[in-house]
């Protein structure tokens, strides 16, 4: 075996290898994503939108937790191995979610979906970010996302083109039958471990080891602390919007097709634009990337609760897919920038267990809110939530490099910096409440 070099360039064939199953990967949820809260409704008759919406808070409780672990066992076990016991433990999901007679096996379906998630998923972003080094991790962040969110659209839009033409049950989820076949080959027989990489990288790396990794990415850390909550009410959203969107769409009087093509059209401008924003992120102030790209989001949510028709929709969809664009690559190059290479898996684990937890309290949330107070009440809520997030981001966060801001570039004008972060950004004194006004 040859030595380990970093780089895109030098890890070429491993890394396209990595985001080919990576889109199996994301594919897995695209079979969910247009259909799921319809045969919920139309087979099961569950009327409570929160009943509803119980697929996905055990989906993302299930893949939060699932995320965290794969992070703390990766260095002790191999990312290799994590996927692949991911990809096995899939391998029933899509004969549950078309054969199932009763809502309880959907939920354990989701079960199973989120245990792959958390460990398929996982292990794709790390190895990428163990492969290319510093330089490119925006770019490869990017990558990742584009594949696996754009693997959700594609399959998101051929289920409900499917279901419309042939029932949303069993014919929609052969697709997953292919996805997983594809998934367990490519990850046994052709991808290879990343340890040796992790294991050059730290030999000579500037960032200090964290002292407790857990609770610095959680809180105490003002950039990573930063992300974590971003990363939560990112993925809050989108799972109202995964949840709610195909309810309020049919309760507007759209057809199966016409939700497929809304609700893939989201991940799609999501996973597109990731070529570009990951990209960016090596560039310019990830601080000035995160709070555009929350504020827009919290924007899109709160015009959603005003749209009448097809093209409002398409239109909000696609700036929601571009907000979430340029925070999503952003936030996993922000956590392995604020690092030391033998945290990264750990702190990697930890921001996504809090990130995917915004499935579940998305679900949970919007859920109680709507059967409360309607729909447009549990949109409005959400929407100001992402607001606050993105002025959370403003005014703790802080850039570790002196990058231009996004909206400096944007506008032409004299380069602005960010604040330069110290090597060490944690102090005792720096809190939750430790926000930077500068």
């Amino acid at each position: 075996m040859l030595p380990a070099t970093l780089g895109l360039r030098q890890n070429l064939r491993q890394f396209i290898l990595l985001v080919i199953v990576n889109a199996f990967v994301g594919g897995m949820i695209g079979l969910e994503r247009s259909i799921l809260p319809l045969i919920a409704e139309q087979e099961f008759h569950l009327a409570a939108t929160s009943a509803v919406l119980s697929f996905i808070v055990v989906f993302g409780i299930v893949k939060a937790i699932t995320n965290y672990f794969t992070g703390t066992l990766a260095n002790r076990f191999g990312r290799r191995k994590l996927l692949i016991t991911g990809w096995i433990i899939a391998i029933p999901v899509p004969f549950l979610l078309m054969s199932a007679d009763q809502w309880t096996w959907i939920v354990v379906a989701n079960i199973l979906l989120g245990l792959n998630q958390g460990l398929a998923w996982s292990a794709t972003v790390v190895m990428k970010i163990d492969l290319v080094g510093e330089r490119q991790r925006g770019f490869a962040m990017g990558l990742n996302e584009f594949a696996g969110y754009l693997a959700v659209a594609l399959v998101a839009f051929l289920t409900g083109y499917i279901a419309s033409h042939y029932g949303v049950r069993p014919y929609p989820f052969y697709i997953g039958i292919l996805l997983v076949a594809l998934g367990l080959f490519f990850s046994i027989f052709l991808v290879q471990d990343t340890r040796q990489h992790v294991a050059l990288e730290a030999k000579e790396h500037p960032v200090p080891r964290l002292r407790r990794v857990f609770w610095d990415t959680t809180i105490w850390d003002r950039n990573l602390g930063s992300v974590t909550q971003a990363g939560l009410i990112n993925n809050l959203n989108d799972g109202m919007a995964w949840g709610l969107l195909p309810i309020l769409l049919a309760s507007k009087g759209f057809g199966i097709a016409a939700i497929g093509t809304i609700t893939a059209i989201y991940p799609a401008v999501w996973g597109i634009a990731q070529l570009f924003t990951g990209k960016m992120s090596d560039r310019f102030c990830k601080k000035s990337m995160l709070y555009w790209g929350m504020f827009s989001q919290g924007i899109a949510l709160l015009l959603l609760v005003l749209a009448d028709t097809f093209f409002q929709y398409i239109l909000l969809s696609i700036v929601l897919g571009l907000g979430t664009a340029l925070v999503y690559p952003t936030f996993l190059a922000t956590v392995a920038e604020n690092t030391h290479p033998l945290d990264r898996a750990e702190s990697l684990g930890v921001f996504r267990l809090w990130r995917d937890m915004g499935y579940a309290i998305g679900a949970l949330l919007t859920g109680l809110i709507a059967d409360q107070f309607g729909i447009n009440a549990s949109i409005t809520v959400i929407g100001i939530l992402t607001l606050i997030s993105a002025l959370v981001i403003e005014y703790r966060m802080r850039c570790r490099t002196e990058a231009p801001r996004l909206t400096d570039w944007l506008l032409n004008r004299k380069k602005k910096s960010c604040r330069k972060a110290p090597a060490n950004n944690y102090t005792s004194s720096e809190t939750l409440a430790g926000f930077s006004l500068e």
